[in-house]
C-alpha cells in the first residue's frame, strides 16, 4: 500500500468516528506537528583541514609544473600565468599521489580511496562530537562526491567506516560539480519531509577526489583546472526534530535549484574529457563567467519572490515596466539593477574562481566586503569544488559577522550549468573559528602579495598568447 494511503487511513477514521469539531482540531494538530516537524535545522558543521605535509607551495608547485615534459617553452609559461593570477595562495592543499610524483600516471583506486578516507576522518567523528551525537543517530546519510564512484559506493563506505544503523537511508552523488552540496541538503530534505511527523537527522559530506583527476596533459583549455582545485571537504548535521531548534545554528528558509543544460554553450562551458593524448581532465572555457550569471539568474527569478520585501519587489516591477516602455522599439531585454541586500544580510558565494567572483560583484553590485570571504577562501583553500561554500560560511563565522536573525544566502555554481542557492536564518550563536583557527587573524591582509608570481617573475618577460586565459 502507497505511504501516503497508510498516513491518510488512521485520519479518515478519525473523521469518521469523532464529532466533526474533535475531528477538525485533531486534524489541525496533525498538520501543525508535520509543519514543525519539516523544519531544517543545520546543527553544525566542520570543514576538513588536511595534514599540513600536503601543502602545495609556491616552489612545489613549479616543480610540478616542470615535471611534464610534453610542456613546450609556450604551455610552460601559459600555465605558471595561470597559475599566478588564479588568487591562490601557496598553503592550499593536494593529493599525495601529486607530493610523491606519480600524477602522470593514471591514480589507483587506492590513492583516490586513501584520499576520501581522510577526509571523512577529519570532518564527520568531530562534527558528531561537537554535536553530541554518535554515528547512529543519523536516520539520512547524504554523500556528493563528483568524480569518483566506487562501488561499493562512498556513502557505504561511510556507513561501515562509523557502524550507522542497518536502516540508514544513504543516498550518493556524483557527476554534480561543485553545486553538489545544495544538491544534497536539497535531497536531506526531502527525505526529511518524506518521514514527517518523525524527527530526522541528517548527515551530508561535500568533498573531492582530486588524486584520480588531476590533468598532466598540454591542452590549454584543460590546464586552469590545475590552477584552480584543492582537496578540501565538509560534513554537515541537519535535523527536523523541534527539539534541537534551541541549539541550532542556522535554520533552512528557501532552496532553488535551476540547471541551464539546455544551452549548448552552458552545457559545455565546463566538461570532462580526454585530450588528443588520452590524458583526463576537465575543459574549462573563456564562456564561464557567462554561462555562471545566466545560471544565477535563472534561479533568482523564482528565488527573489521568495526573499525580497514588498517594497524591492514593486521597484523592480516598476524599473522593468519603465524600461520596457523606453525600449518597445529596440531587441533585447531591459537590464534591471537588482539589490540582492534588500532581502539577505550576508552573501556566501562559491569560491569557483577570480572571474566568477568578479563576474557576480560588477553584475549585482555588490561591495567587496559582500564577497571579500568568497576570495580569501580562494586565496586560503583554492576551488574545494562543492564544499567551498563552507568554507566561506566558516570565514563569515570565524570574523564574528553572524548574529542571530541575519539571513545568508548561499550560492552555488557547476558543470552543468548549474546554480543552486538557499537562504539561511541565523538561528543560534555562531562564534568558532573551525579550520580558519590558526590564520583568521591575518585576513583579509592589507596586501595579498603573489607568491607564485614573486617566484616565477620571469614568465611575464615575454609577450605570450592568452587567447585561452579565461582570465
Amino acid at each position: 500500500m502507497h505511504a501516503n494511503t497508510m498516513e491518510l487511513t488512521p485520519l479518515l477514521a478519525v473523521v469518521l468516528l469523532l464529532p466533526p469539531a474533535l475531528a477538525v482540531a485533531h486534524m489541525a494538530w496533525t498538520a501543525a506537528s508535520r509543519r514543525r516537524h519539516t523544519r531544517c535545522y543545520l546543527l553544525d558543521y566542520v570543514c576538513y583541514k588536511p595534514e599540513d605535509d600536503r601543502t602545495l607551495t609556491a616552489e612545489l608547485a613549479g616543480e610540478i609544473v616542470q615535471r611534464n615534459e610534453r610542456l613546450g617553452m609556450a604551455e610552460f609559461r601559459f600555465l605558471l600565468r595561470l597559475i599566478s593570477r588564479a588568487g591562490l595562495g601557496d598553503r592550499t592543499y593536494v593529493p599525495r599521489n601529486l607530493l610523491d610524483g606519480r600524477e602522470e600516471l593514471a591514480a589507483g583506486q587506492l590513492d583516490a580511496v586513501d584520499e576520501m578516507d581522510a577526509c571523512f576522518d577529519g570532518a564527520v567523528p568531530g562534527l558528531l562530537a561537537r554535536t553530541g551525537l554518535c554515528a547512529r543517530d543519523v536516520d539520512v546519510l547524504v554523500v556528493n562526491v563528483s568524480g569518483f564512484f566506487p562501488e561499493p559506493c562512498l556513502a557505504s563506505r561511510v556507513v561501515r567506516r562509523y557502524g550507522m544503523r542497518e536502516d540508514v537511508a544513504a543516498y550518493n552523488l556524483s557527476g554534480m560539480g561543485c553545486s553538489a552540496t545544495l544538491v544534497a541538503v536539497d535531497v536531506a530534505r526531502n527525505a526529511m519531509r518524506a518521514r514527517s511527523p518523525r524527527p530526522v537527522v541528517a548527515l551530508v559530506v561535500s568533498t573531492e577526489s582530486l588524486a584520480p583527476l588531476w590533468y598532466a596533459g598540454k591542452d590549454r583549455t584543460m590546464m586552469l583546472g590545475q590552477c584552480l582545485f584543492r582537496c578540501g571537504g565538509a560534513a554537515v548535521l541537519l535535523s527536523s526534530d523541534p527539539a534541537h531548534r534551541g541549539r541550532a545554528k542556522m535554520e533552512l528558509r528557501r532552496l532553488v535549484r535551476a540547471t541551464t543544460a539546455a544551452s549548448d554553450d552552458a552545457y559545455s562551458c565546463i566538461m570532462q574529457r580526454e585530450d588528443d593524448d588520452g590524458f583526463l581532465g576537465a575543459s574549462i572555457s573563456k564562456a564561464l563567467p557567462k554561462a555562471a550569471l545566466r545560471a544565477f539568474a535563472a534561479n533568482l527569478k523564482r528565488l527573489l519572490p521568495r526573499v525580497l520585501p514588498a517594497m524591492e519587489i514593486a521597484r523592480l516591477a516598476a524599473d522593468l515596466a519603465w524600461q520596457n516602455l523606453l525600449q518597445w522599439r529596440r531587441r533585447g531585454q531591459a537590464k534591471l539593477k537588482i539589490n540582492l541586500k534588500a532581502g539577505v544580510d550576508h552573501i556566501c558565494l562559491h569560491a569557483g574562481g577570480v572571474a566568477v567572483i568578479d563576474a557576480v560583484k560588477k553584475s549585482f553590485g555588490l561591495e567587496e566586503r559582500d564577497v571579500e570571504p568568497s576570495r580569501m577562501t580562494l586565496h586560503r583553500w583554492g576551488n574545494t569544488s562543492a564544499s567551498s561554500v563552507w568554507y566561506v560560511l566558516s570565514y563569515m563565522e570565524a570574523k564574528g559577522r553572524l548574529r542571530r536573525g541575519d539571513k545568508v544566502l548561499m550560492v552555488t555554481f557547476g558543470s552543468g550549468f548549474k546554480c543552486n542557492s538557499c537562504v539561511w536564518e541565523v538561528a543560534g550563536d555562531m562564534a568558532d573559528k573551525g579550520a580558519w583557527a590558526d590564520c583568521i587573524d591575518a585576513y583579509p591582509p592589507e596586501s595579498k602579495p603573489n607568491p607564485f608570481l614573486e617566484k616565477f617573475a620571469w614568465v611575464n618577460d615575454e609577450v605570450a598568447d592568452e587567447s585561452a586565459s579565461p582570465f
